[in-house]
């Protein structure tokens, strides 16, 4: 048996996060064995995030993880806080008797703590700081824990809050839950963290509902940081031979590369240094480098620090979790640099992650309109037993062939399990057995002197014969996978069919700068009544509120659909219609297109919704329910069904069925937000006692769930709670709020009171309303179909547009509404953006920006933006140094603008400025922008005659080794295969990719 190394407490001058014990009816319990949780506040020395832009960011060509960067209509963080303070953070505490974790709900219900009683050792890594670099999607990002990465990587509510319930199962398991609505498309996703009272196992159990009408793509990473050191190896199941970069983009054989990876020979380098070609150990991993593996057929992977004698296992059925990724910033100055800007004291990470529907990045999958996922994903520590050669949720084993002609197995197991018995066999004769009782974070090993071969096996079963876990050696094909290519241009592809599909492949992988329209019109040039281009086409017109056109694909592809077959096998060009034509306000027409849509299986579900609603609408209650009835067995489970059933129960006086739906649906999704609302107004509350939705996003999006039912006094009734609700760094609700409540009172006839509201509108608080999505869009229309001079509602109604490429038409109304005598600085510089990039108007966008900048004399953003214009329009360098000198104090408030003014004052003979100011100013750098500061350092100590020399800590970054792969080319062009760029490019022209 091995000896357990516990790893050296930290030193006494580190910042440690301090645990506080369980409360005494918690440790009552916990000493009895079980599994408890409970609420209580963790301080946390903080470097707190910078107040949320008040300007949209319409970022359409920022490349981010390899596909888009867009963060609209969530508000953009551009700053970190140099020092930083203790600050308490809301977190919920789970243990039982063999581990311990911590869960912080506020920043989007990440497991920020994982800690193995048994052996002292922080499985995950633990970050004692909350230390945010800007590399998230919206900015801020933290390292540590686990990040649960959904609809995309980074997981765009990553700096958000989530809600929380605490649930306790009749079988001792303690369920923590977390809710969110994504920023973008407002869909639903639940994450519960579970412990079992025996079991040193963490469960993580997932809903995701796409609650929304359009079908919509997402991905999903559980994102696994882990402490590293020389002696940490990361490892994959053995039949893996092959790892690849993001989008499959570069290829190199694993663990051994053997060819260059992210610009590294490390051929060359094991030919120098034997080993140094293992990318498997972070030690040898210079750069900062991605790899998920290729085509493994086994479910778990995890990491171990050989040093400590203690690791970690996922594991997760390979049907649906096939992605295995390691990512690390580099065991290199240059990596070192970014690790300080993450933490303080606890030294670097590599992240070990998990994909749930994805093998790579960016690889989405689809949900259909309704459709909920639902799986678990584990985690476990192990003990001394060294890298796993297999795992189960049950246990873990290792196989160590080192010594020729011996073969060590060493198991872990997550249970006790008296009487385990220990084998190595070979085929039927057992070379060697033993029987323990097994306990977690104590290894069992069994030793047999027996050459491995393909009948070698490893195994350990439980006292009643079951199997736990077994090993035997792995055979597989060395066949080299594909590797991705560059679609051609559109001119140059064969067949409108791939046509069609490399248009769907940009759309679904938003790519950040090819656009898949070349595709889709080229295919429709060719053959002018191609169904799928058409339904693509519709789609993509239908989420941007262009439904006339939408209804117009729809109906051509109906038209060939049709020709010979009324009943085609695939029925969505009827949901498309009937989407566009509900949206037009034609609902007799959009009932008919959802009935005959419901033909379909695949359609039914969200057809029969659709119809549902409208129905219920206009007071057809049981016909409703009929509808409702016939999709039952179509489709398990759609919270919005059974939200829509209980309304309608009630307005037929079964309130006792309508609280049996509520609550039977609360019991599989506690979280659900418009099921809690409903359960607040008579029904009983939710069996794990969740309380109704605080958050206004929330509120505003079950408001417009009970009008789409008809029920018009109740959205009113939440439309005032998220006018009342606090704004938060989400975003602002309260214009389109009262805009909404506006639009709904018109459909009552209160003319009088729509009009008041829209006056509410007007005078609110305009910072971060950033509108978006259909229902926000048409009540703006209707806000300006009320009242056309209305200033605000254009200026909103702009954004939302200009957000979904309608930007011609955003530039006309920002126009409209400064003409009206709007002066706010964020219509102003919105306007100016888009004489810049769409209507090419250069003497207009600069005067709209010296008019945003007089409005707003003190906004460094502002300023920042107006030095990037110049610089594009060709301003001579002395007239922009000229224009910042003055406001210096406020150039340097920024770490973007400093950069430009450092540069400037380097040019123009200042470069002692610039390098007093490169040497005393902390920056902070942001992913994909590497090298802008290194850059202006370099350049002033050349204009000082100074040698080149690596650049102070607080530049923060260092000078790399190697050359990454290249993000634009020599002629301008981005990459296809770009990962990251070091602009946001703000200012472009011309159509760009996107969904």
């Amino acid at each position: 048996m091995s000896t357990v190394e516990h790893p050296a407490p930290p030193s006494a001058d580190r910042a440690r996060i301090v645990l506080p014990d369980a409360p005494a009816d918690a440790a009552a319990r916990l000493a009895a064995g079980a599994a408890v949780a409970w609420s209580e506040p963790l301080t946390i020395r903080t470097y707190e995030a910078g107040t949320p832009s008040a300007y949209p960011m319409y970022l359409d060509q920022r490349v981010y993880q390899g596909s888009s960067g867009r963060v609209y209509p969530l508000p953009f963080v551009e700053s970190v806080a140099d020092d930083g303070v203790e600050r308490p953070w809301q977190a919920i505490h789970l243990e039982n008797a063999y581990v311990r974790l911590v869960v912080l709900p506020e920043l989007g219900g990440r497991i920020h703590i994982g800690y193995d009683k048994t052996t002292g050792y922080d499985f995950f890594y633990r970050n004692n700081v909350i230390k945010p670099a800007l590399v998230g999607l919206g900015g801020p990002w933290i390292s540590g824990g686990i990040e649960l990465n959904w609809p995309q990587h980074h997981r765009p509510a990553t700096y958000l809050p989530v809600e929380t319930t605490i649930e306790s199962a009749e079988d001792g398991s303690v369920t923590v839950w977390c809710h969110d609505h994504d920023p973008f498309d407002r869909m639903s996703a639940q994450h519960g963290v579970r412990l079992h009272p025996d079991s040193s196992v963490v469960e993580l159990v997932v809903r995701l509902h796409n609650r929304t009408s359009e079908r919509q793509t997402f991905l999903w990473w559980a994102n696994v940081a882990a402490a590293v050191n020389d002696d940490y190896q990361s490892f994959f199941p053995e039949d893996v031979r092959y790892v690849a970069d993001h989008a499959r983009r570069a290829l190199t054989a694993f663990p051994n590369a053997d060819r260059p990876y992210y610009g590294v020979d490390y051929a060359a380098l094991a030919a120098a240094t034997p080993g140094a070609d293992r990318i498997d150990w972070y030690r040898n991993v210079l750069v900062p480098t991605s790899y998920m593996i290729v085509d493994s057929q086994q479910d778990f992977f995890g990491g171990y620090d050989h040093g400590v004698g203690a690791g970690f296992v996922h594991w997760a059925e390979r049907r649906i979790s096939p992605g295995k990724k390691q990512w690390t910033w580099g065991n290199a100055p240059f990596g070192h640099a970014w690790d300080a800007q993450l933490t303080d004291d606890d030294g670097p990470y590599v992240e070990l992650m998990a994909g749930v529907y994805t093998d790579n990045q960016p690889d989405f999958t689809w949900l259909l309109p309704g459709e909920t996922k639902t799986f678990t994903q584990c985690w476990y520590p192990i003990p001394a037993i060294g890298p796993a050669h297999q795992a189960t949720p049950d246990a873990a084993v290792s196989v160590d062939r080192s010594v020729p002609g011996t073969v060590v197995a060493a198991f872990a197991v997550t249970a006790p399990r008296d009487g385990a018995r220990l084998t190595i066999r070979r085929g039927d004769e057992v070379l060697a057995s033993a029987t323990v009782d097994a306990v977690p974070g104590v290894p069992a090993t069994l030793r047999a002197d027996v050459e491995v071969g393909p009948a070698v096996h490893a195994e350990l079963h439980d006292a009643d014969g079951r199997l736990l876990v077994a090993w035997a050696p792995t055979e597989v094909e060395d066949d080299e996978p594909w590797v991705a290519s560059e679609p051609l241009p559109p001119e140059e592809v064969d067949s409108v069919e791939e046509l069609y599909l490399t248009g769907v492949h940009l759309a679904q992988y938003r790519h950040p700068t090819r656009s898949p329209l070349p595709y889709w019109t080229e295919a429709l040039r060719r053959d002018p009544g191609e169904v799928r281009t058409h339904l693509a086409l519709g789609d993509r017109d239908h989420r941007a509120g262009r439904y006339e056109d939408a209804l117009a694909h729809a109906r051509v592809a109906l038209e060939r659909l049709t020709r010979r077959n009324w009943n085609p096998q695939d029925a969505e060009a009827f949901y498309l219609a009937g989407l566009a034509l509900a949206r037009l306000g034609r609902a007799t027409e959009a009932e008919a297109a959802f009935g005959k849509a419901g033909w379909d299986g695949t359609w039914a579900p969200a057809a029969g919704l659709e119809l549902a609603r409208s129905l219920a609408a206009t007071g057809r209650n049981r016909a409703a329910l009929r509808v409702l009835d016939s999709i039952d067995g179509v489709v398990a489970h759609d919270t919005r069904r059974d939200a829509l059933r209980a309304i309608l129960l009630r307005r037929l006086g079964r309130d006792g069925e309508a609280a049996w739906v509520i609550a039977d649906a609360l019991a599989v999704d506690p979280l659900d937000a418009t099921l809690r609302v409903l359960a607040a107004d008579g029904a009983p509350a939710s069996p794990t006692g969740a309380g109704t939705p605080t958050d206004a996003g929330i509120l505003y999006d079950v408001a417009l769930d009970l009008w789409k039912a008809g029920e018009a006094e109740a959205a009113l009734d939440l439309l005032a709670e998220v006018v009342a609700a606090p704004v938060t760094p989400a975003g602002s609700w309260r214009p389109v709020a009262h805009y909404t409540a506006a639009a709904i009172l018109d459909g009552l006839g209160r003319a009088e009171d729509a009009a008041a509201e829209r006056r509410a509108a007007r005078a609110s608080d305009l910072t971060r309303a950033f509108p978006s999505g259909l229902d926000q869009h048409d009540v703006l229309v209707a806000a300006l179909a009320a009242e056309p001079d209305d200033g605000v509602a254009a200026l909103l109604l702009g954004m939302a547009l200009y957000a979904t490429h309608r930007r011609e038409e955003a530039a006309v109304l920002w126009e409209r509404a400064i003409a009206g005598g709007v002066e706010h600085p964020v219509l102003l510089r919105n306007a100016g953006l888009a004489a810049y990039n769409v209507t090419r108007e250069d003497d207009l966008a600069w005067r709209r920006y010296e008019q945003a900048v007089a409005a707003a004399p003190d906004d460094a953003r502002l300023r920042y933006e107006q030095d990037q214009l110049a610089s594009r329009l060709g301003h001579a360098t002395a007239e922009r140094l000229a224009r910042l000198d003055p406001v210096r104090g406020l150039v340097l408030t920024r770490d973007d603008l400093t950069i430009e003014y450092v540069g400037l004052l380097t040019a123009h003979g200042r470069a002692e400025e610039a390098m007093e100011i490169l040497t005393t100013r902390r920056f902070h750098p942001w992913e994909g922008g590497e090298g802008r500061t290194l850059a202006a350092w370099d350049a002033a100590r050349e204009a000082l005659g100074l040698p080149l020399a690596d650049p102070p800590a607080n530049l923060g970054e260092a000078r790399p080794r190697f050359v990454p792969p290249v993000a634009r080319h020599a002629s301008g062009v981005t990459d296809y295969f770009a990962t990251s760029l070091p602009e946001l490019l703000l200012f472009t022209r011309g159509e760009t990719g996107g969904r």
